[in-house]
């Protein structure tokens, strides 16, 4: 699969850009891919740290709420994927009653408010719109339009347009001057799973005896109370469910079939990295458990990086002609 596919625009002036939440650069990917230049860049987690400095040359600082805002360096366009577990349908749904990672959007309004970059660039889980009856959503539009006084645009993005994996995330785009601004649009039909799969596997991928009759149990006991838990077994010609962090307790989520009487078997990390958009030269220099939950946390490289172009593009037009 292509991951370097030519976004929507060319890209005439350079710019700067940081990267909040970095995890491990699937921002600073994509908006590097339309000529930003990423001046700063943080992440908390060690390993993703590794993961970072190994792909791109310098290490994240740490917990941003630790970084003077002051020493973070002037830029056009700031980028965060801020912690989605608050929020995610899969976690405990805390919102902002979670005291280590519900607050953190905060962090970035006051890196906002006091550098005033020119855009913004924000992802998060879908359930953000909806968390708490939708009242977590109207605090952080409130705080970006009202009290920041930028002009916000969302969208639902579903990225199976452009690798093979149903991923919904809700994107918010920010102006600081008024500028009209429409989120690129994707195709219905994507690629399949056979456009990311390694053509040899090792054998300690292949679920043992054990595990797989757990699962199959597992989603039987659920399929009796009417539950819709269970594995997600797939075939080549598939499109994935989403690829979640907690992808390397079991794989349940993301099974891939194997012929011969074998048991299914989970993605290899290359895989996961194709199926988040990486280039094949991304270095994964962690080990398997630590390179699942780095690509399940991860943006869809692709996805953001069609998103930039339209953001740079934006800023490009003349403030005058905008509505």
């Amino acid at each position: 699969m292509n991951t370097h596919a030519a976004c929507s625009r060319p890209v005439l002036v350079p710019f700067r850009f940081i990267d909040l939440f970095c995890g491990i650069g699937g921002f600073r990917l994509a908006f590097e891919q339309v000529g930003g230049k990423c001046v700063f860049s943080s992440d908390w987690d060690r390993f993703s740290q590794i993961t970072y400095a190994a792909n791109f040359g310098d290490k994240p600082h740490g917990d941003i709420q630790s970084v003077p805002i002051g020493d973070i360096p002037k830029h056009r366009i700031l980028c965060g994927g801020f912690p989605c577990q608050p929020f995610s349908s899969a976690g405990r749904k805390r919102g902002f009653d979670d005291e280590k990672q519900g607050h953190l959007f905060f962090s970035i309004a006051k890196i906002i408010k006091h550098h005033k970059p020119e855009a913004f660039v924000l992802e998060n889980v879908k359930n953000l719109v909806s968390h708490d009856r939708g009242n977590t959503f109207k605090i952080i539009y409130k705080t970006l339009t009202e009290t920041l006084g930028y002009r916000v645009y969302y969208k639902v993005i579903d990225a199976k347009a452009v690798v093979p994996q149903h991923r919904e995330r809700v994107f918010l785009v920010g102006f600081r001057e008024p500028r009209s601004f429409e989120f690129p649009r994707f195709p219905d039909d994507g690629p399949k799973l056979n456009s990311i799969l390694e053509e040899t596997v090792p054998d300690k991928y292949t679920l043992s005896n054990r595990l797989w009759q757990y699962l199959q149990d597992y989603a039987a006991k659920h399929r009796a109370a009417g539950n819709g838990f269970g594995f997600g077994l797939v075939t080549p010609e598939s499109v994935a469910r989403t690829l979640s962090a907690r992808y390397y307790k079991d794989g349940s989520e993301i099974l891939i079939a194997q012929g011969s009487g074998k048991n299914p078997r989970r993605l290899t990390p290359r895989e996961c990295a194709r199926l988040m958009g990486y280039p094949e030269d991304f270095k994964i220099p962690v080990s398997d458990t630590q390179s699942y939950r780095q690509f399940g946390n991860s943006v869809v490289v692709p996805v953001v990086a069609r998103i930039a172009a339209e953001v740079v593009a934006t800023l490009q037009r003349q403030t005058g002609s905008q509505q």
